[in-house]
């Protein structure tokens, strides 16, 4: 198979979705950290109203209108074995939560995994979807966020209840 993507427009700037066998295997914010600098990694230019693109900028519009909190889309991240159980709880933290590194290797059965956690987290190739940006300090602070600490803190604030805006940290 032969990758394919997409580029749309959404509040933090364009997103490119990278599709690969029917299933989304990126989703990269411009100019994010670790998004790829070669054209080829993307493939061809793919047509938005196939699926799985046109369900991923449906339900990111939705998404980035409220009106969804859960993705339902096909997703075929690449990593390692550690990277997959990283990104699998991610998965698991819920619209407007937040955990922290710590958290989530303690979840993983070794607290000292934090830093590694971090890695996995950062090189997260399906940004949004799965939620890496719902991963904090240990002290409540935002920290490291490929896509910057500013796309960061919008989605964080996008995501929380409108009661919850007058006592924001962030």
């Amino acid at each position: 198979m032969t990758p394919r993507h997409v580029v749309t427009d959404s509040p933090i700037g364009e997103l490119t979705i990278v599709a690969e066998g029917g299933a989304i295997t990126a989703l990269h914010l411009a100019g994010a950290k670790y998004r790829p600098t070669d054209a080829a990694w993307f493939g061809a230019a793919g047509d938005p109203a196939q699926e799985p693109f046109a369900a991923a900028v449906r339900q990111l519009g939705e998404y980035f209108r409220r009106e969804r909190r859960d993705f339902d889309l096909p997703l075929a991240p690449a990593g390692d074995r550690f990277a997959q159980r990283v990104w699998a709880l991610l998965r698991e933290i819920p619209y407007g939560g937040t955990t922290t590194y710590g958290e989530l290797a303690r979840r993983l059965g070794d607290r000292n995994l934090a830093q590694a956690v971090g890695r996995a987290n950062g090189h997260n190739p399906i940004a949004v979807v799965i939620p890496c940006h719902r991963v904090i300090g240990a002290d409540g602070s935002l920290t490291g966020y490929a896509g910057g600490l500013e796309r960061k803190r919008f989605l964080l604030a996008l995501e929380e209840p409108p009661a919850e805006t007058a006592g924001r940290l962030f």
